[in-house]
């Protein structure tokens, strides 16, 4: 029912986004109590996602193969410290880590720093740039324990917005 009622009150001359706020009974301060993770929302989340990979030979082939929008390991740090931030998802090889620290006080703020616990750092690289354009969303509990996630649009419809 609610779903159906956000496209009767969507007023905006704008295809208005659509999220879900979720308050959960935890402790987001305790560790085994934190939530995150990521998921795959099947009809996205209807905005197109700029993937930045750091890698370097093959598996920055994959990358520019799997459609990454930028592609590169000290070449793209050097672009990073220089101001150069238009993309929404960074993905790491952790050979190129020891490379992306000297970028980590610029991501680290912003949330764009690759970490192996968020899944952002890879081995299967192809597959991880196509999951990110394809709609994979990441999520976490706030201080509150509040999950927060977008979860398309308002023009998605009633059923698409229920898949995602």
């Amino acid at each position: 029912e609610a779903l159906r009622l956000v496209r009767a009150c969507a007023v905006r001359g704008y295809d208005e986004g659509v999220s879900v706020d979720v308050h959960l009974n935890v402790d987001a301060k305790r560790t085994e109590e934190r939530v995150r993770g990521q998921v795959m929302l099947p009809h996205g989340q209807g905005k197109t996602v700029r993937v930045a990979v750091f890698a370097r030979g093959a598996d920055a082939d994959a990358a520019r193969a799997a459609g990454a929008d930028l592609v590169g390991a000290e070449e793209l740090v050097a672009e990073v410290l220089a101001g150069r931030l238009d993309f929404e998802r960074v993905l790491a090889t952790p050979d190129a880590l020891p490379a992306l620290a000297k970028a980590a006080r610029v991501l680290g703020p912003k949330g764009l720093m690759p970490n192996p616990k968020r899944g952002t750092v890879v081995t299967e690289v192809a597959a991880a740039v196509q999951q990110a354009k394809a709609g994979q969303v990441e999520f976490r509990a706030q201080n509150q324990g509040v999950v927060m996630v977008g979860l398309g649009k308002v023009s998605f419809g009633a059923d698409r917005l229920a898949d995602n």
